[in-house]
């Protein structure tokens, strides 16, 4: 018998519409599931009744998807989409919401490549492909325009009546569920990552005609750095992917910060993220508002501490060795140290962090003026943090070499990544080192953040960018280092003695902002005193204060009365 002649099965898009219910539900939620468990805890009578609850919302859903020439490309596309979201729920336990599309949204290909293994394709095989060329082979039976309507309509009315009484009858157990646990529906197959992706591209169809609303235009700066006789530098590295807990200097066991120790660097051991992946930490960082009030929009729509700086006359410029300053760097001086093409640093698109450091001396030798210059790292970011250190700071071995974790056990993972901090401390290091070499011409300084941390297995969590409700230590726990030199601190009055001494004091992305305002003795009324890090122990300047100045209580940003063009979005 030949292909052509065998007979292809036949099936109601009633049925149809069922069975792609039960495979959607049981098949690609593996994650949701295992949550499921654990939340509804001793219920078990209560899981298998919001099961069914689900399973009858789904198939309403979709049946009015089952007409001629949609149904099938519909039943495909909600197959792929659920099959390759929960690879990586399943792999990483991460959640596909909002901040997690527009993470993949502005993903560089050499930052994806990473991602595309071959268990991805396996998994795809076997939960895309096979499923949907069964979907496109059966022939599926169809009634006319009104038996199907009316069928269709009776079918969803009983499907829909039939969930809502079973969540009637066991509401409280549902409501406390969904309630104290908001993740769960996140985690859902299609539907969490499909609401996702439709609030993403929303909230982007909405900043189409954004403007942007000027910060800080009465900055300048004051009369300490305007008496220091040399420029003062201040370089800020935006760390990526580093978390607190396996820096020894905040006690890890391991000595990951061999060199950073031997400077004598200030550390801050307890510091938390604004978020848990870059798109969001990262302009957090950088804005005027404090975690508690900031949004995406507001980011976007308000100038950043940068802006601030340029205002007052500091030439402030951006290195980029990561996947762009997520728009902070739109007004100001921006390069992308990726663009590189024979460094041997680089290759398919990524490059050492090591990178920053010639252009870095050569930039210090001819700086004349005060200046900021921001260092955004590619840091420790995974999966494949074997990438991310050369040969000469693999000492922590066996090391994971592989972007497919599941391949590698915990201790060979956690080596991998311990490598890459400790690669991150010699590239920190050899920044201050750069600074104290130009010192007879220049009063340099080095602050360092992550931007968030990440979760290297802990209760079966991978990577980072968990919604922050549930986000664990390990990606909201952040590094903050600070150093100056002998210069900076003698003439910009910093007592580095007082800084340690204050070091364990509760330290956040909202003192990035104004921490750096300080170093750089820039006047301004949005200026929050208590927010800057290190003015408790910066000595005051003897000379007048410029008339007419004054910096704002630590109240005056929440304040909607106190931000003037603030408050716009």
């Amino acid at each position: 018998m030949t292909f052509s002649r065998i007979r292809r099965p036949e099936i109601g898009s009633v049925a149809l519409s069922a069975i792609a219910a039960a495979y959607l539900l049981l098949a690609t939620n593996n994650s949701f599931w295992a949550h499921a468990e654990c939340y509804f805890g001793t219920s078990k009578a209560g899981l298998l009744l919001f099961g069914a609850a689900l399973f009858l919302a789904l198939f309403s859903i979709l049946i009015p998807l089952s007409v001629k020439y949609l149904m099938k490309p519909a039943l495909i596309f909600l197959i792929v989409v659920s099959a390759s979201t929960s690879y990586f729920a399943d792999v990483f336990g991460v959640i596909i919401d909002r901040d997690m599309i527009g993470n993949a949204a502005v993903t560089t290909p050499a930052e994806a490549s990473h991602l595309l293994t071959g268990s991805l394709a396996q998994h795809l095989v076997v939960y895309a492909l096979v499923p949907s060329l069964i979907v496109a082979w059966v022939k599926i039976r169809h009634r006319r325009f009104l038996p199907k309507f009316i069928v269709n309509f009776l079918f969803v009315t009983v499907a829909l009546f039939a969930a809502g009484g079973l969540i009637y009858s066991n509401f409280a157990t549902f409501a406390y569920v969904l309630r104290e646990h908001t993740d769960l529906m996140k985690r859902f197959n299609p539907t969490g990552p499909l609401v996702a992706a439709a609030r993403y591209g929303l909230s982007t169809y909405r900043e189409r005609n954004l403007v942007v609303q000027p910060l800080g235009t009465d900055a300048h700066q004051g009369g300490r750095i305007a008496h220091v006789g040399k420029p003062v530098v201040v370089v800020v590295v935006a760390g990526e992917t580093a978390r607190a807990m396996n820096f020894s200097l905040d006690g890890y066991g391991r000595e990951t910060n061999p060199e950073l120790k031997a400077l004598g660097v200030v550390n801050y051991p307890n510091t938390t993220s604004c978020g848990t992946a870059t798109a969001v930490s990262l302009p957090c960082m950088f804005s005027v508002y404090p975690r508690a009030e900031y949004s995406d929009w507001k980011a976007r729509s308000t100038e950043n501490l940068v802006n601030v700086l340029t205002h007052a006359g500091v030439s402030v410029s951006w290195w980029d060795n990561n996947t762009g300053s997520k728009g902070i760097a739109d007004l100001i001086s921006f390069a992308s140290m990726t663009k590189q093409k024979n460094s041997p640093l680089c290759r398919k698109g990524e490059c050492l962090d090591e990178i920053f450091l010639e252009e870095l001396d050569r930039k210090l030798g001819a700086t004349t003026g005060n200046s900021v210059i921001v260092l955004h790292q590619l840091g420790s970011h995974g999966p494949s943090y074997y990438l991310r250190y050369p040969e000469a700071f693999r000492r922590f071995t066996p090391d994971c070499r592989t972007p497919e974790l599941m391949r590698c056990t915990t201790a060979e993972i956690i080596n991998a990544y311990d490598n890459t901090i400790l690669y991150t401390d010699h590239v920190l290091a050899s920044v201050a080192k750069l600074l104290e070499k130009h010192q007879d011409r220049l009063a340099g300084a080095m602050i360092y953040m992550s931007d968030h941390g990440e979760s290297l297995g802990e209760n079966g969590i991978y990577l980072h960018g968990a919604p922050y409700a549930i986000a664990p230590k390990e990606q909201t726990q952040v590094p903050f280092v600070a150093w100056f030199s002998k210069p900076y601190q003698a003439a910009m009055g910093v007592d580095t003695g007082c800084l340690a001494k204050q070091s364990d004091q509760p330290r956040s992305h909202d003192n990035l902002f104004h921490t750096v305002l300080g170093m750089m003795d820039v006047e301004t009324k949005i200026y929050n005193r208590a927010l800057d890090t290190f003015a408790s122990c910066t000595r005051p300047d003897k000379r007048k204060a410029r008339p007419g100045f004054h910096a704002v209580d630590s109240q005056s940003i929440a304040d909607p009365a106190s931000r003037g063009a603030l408050t716009h979005g």
